[in-house]
């Protein structure tokens, strides 16, 4: 019998949490000032947690906060009195990888469930089992479980605890999150929130008799990337996701932006409520999925290790392999005296085009701007600057939350050599 899923989305910023929330997330989770693992992403202040908290309650979803660092000495009694400012916040459950930092989440905050971090490395049920005795509701799977594992800790756990597993993102090539390699070359803890992503870097080899002699490995002619692995997606397999009782399907970036969250929560929502209501329909739809996943900056993708250990080709083998196959405009936050949307602007365009509206519901319209007038009413023929609170007025109706964007140039190119 199927489980009920919850379709679970990252935020790096408030925007994008009541983002996520808007185009379909049942929950989200988010990094606190201290003790998660995206340092680099805005984060959260409490006062931000808080509004964030009340928009998704308001709306029927849930929030989750990080608290997954593998904590030093030094981290444990800031971590009480943070645990205590959470306990006052409510937020529906606190993500934890450490088991230091999982006994003083017990102490100061017993009414928040906790959620076991993949960081943890939760491979096997009696892993999981041991977290569920120690009390924690819900154990994120580590990326290199298969189905076949997942389905197999499913029937060794009890049936009102909860299996979370990624559905779509970056995979680490390191054994879930374990790497060593940016603390050792940069300075920077890969486990502490600081990752400089050295496995997306390029590599060359040196014979240890022969000192500042490197030599290539050349995998293509653009050089050696050894440790590059594709991104995960899921998209064509979620009845099999659903099948092995997974409960919530997490999609990965909290660095990512809102459109990013807004296109991949989008196509994952429709793609459960389809699955869920007509297995034939969602089958059909699988290329309009994939066609929609890629609207946003993206790297190829693979199924990582879902059907059993990734071969060559799960690995890039290219040192540019984010593809930009839509640009981002802006987020529609309104209308002005004259009816025209407004919204701060992300990306140069110009009056004449058309762009495409993308809405909460699934659909997408041709938009073409009829003008654009800054905030002191004057026209302009393009807005060139980033951020620049901008009027836009549009031949199609929309509304707040719809979100602007435009085929990219490199991908108007794809399609005319694929013509």
């Amino acid at each position: 019998m199927r489980r009920n899923v919850e379709l679970l989305a990252p935020a790096g910023s408030l925007d994008v949490l009541k983002t996520a929330v808007i185009y379909g997330a049942d929950a989200v989770y988010i990094g606190g000032e201290a003790f998660g693992l995206r340092a680099n992403a805005r984060n959260f202040s409490p006062e931000e947690m808080r509004e964030g908290i009340r928009f998704a309650h308001e709306r029927g979803a849930k929030v989750y906060v990080t608290a997954n660092i593998l904590a030093h000495n030094a981290d444990l009694e800031p971590a009480r009195v943070y645990f205590r400012q959470l306990k006052e916040l409510r937020p529906d459950a606190v993500l934890i990888s450490d088991p230091g930092l999982f006994l003083i989440a017990r102490e100061e905050m017993p009414d928040v469930p906790i959620h076991i971090s993949t960081q943890a490395n939760n491979t096997n049920y009696g892993t999981y089992n041991f977290w569920f005795g120690l009390g924690a509701t819900r154990v994120v799977a580590a990326r290199e479980l298969s189905l076949a594992e997942i389905r197999e800790i499913r029937e060794h756990i009890p049936a009102d605890r909860e299996i979370e597993a990624f559905v779509h993102g970056a995979m680490c090539i390191s054994y879930s999150g374990r790497c060593l390699l940016s603390n050792f070359l940069t300075g920077r803890d890969a486990n502490r929130g600081e990752c400089t992503h050295p496995c997306r870097w390029k590599y060359r080899v040196q014979e240890e008799t022969r000192p500042g002699q490197y030599m290539d490995v050349d995998e293509t002619d653009r050089g050696t990337f050894i440790f590059n692995s594709k991104d995960l997606c899921m998209i064509e397999h979620i009845p099999e996701m659903m099948d092995a009782g997974i409960d919530s399907f997490k999609i990965e970036g909290r660095m990512k932006t809102a459109l990013y969250v807004a296109t991949v929560v989008r196509t994952y929502r429709m793609a459960i409520d389809t699955a869920r209501r007509d297995p034939e329909a969602y089958r059909k739809n699988i290329p309009f999925y994939h066609e929609e996943i890629r609207k946003c900056t993206y790297r190829p993708y693979t199924t990582g290790f879902m059907f059993g250990k990734p071969t060559s080709e799960a690995q890039v083998y290219e040192d540019v392999p984010y593809l930009h196959n839509y640009v981002y405009i802006g987020t529609v936050q309104g209308t002005d005296a004259a009816g025209r949307i407004c919204f701060p602007q992300k990306n140069k365009f110009t009056v004449g085009e058309t762009l495409e509206l993308m809405k909460p519901d699934g659909r997408n319209l041709a938009a073409h701007v009829a003008g654009i007038w800054d905030d002191d009413g004057n026209a302009m023929e393009s807005a060139p600057h980033p951020k620049q609170m901008l009027h836009v007025q549009l031949d199609v109706p929309a509304q707040p939350w719809d979100i602007l964007r435009r085929r990219s140039a490199e991908d108007l190119e794809e399609k005319e050599r694929e013509v």
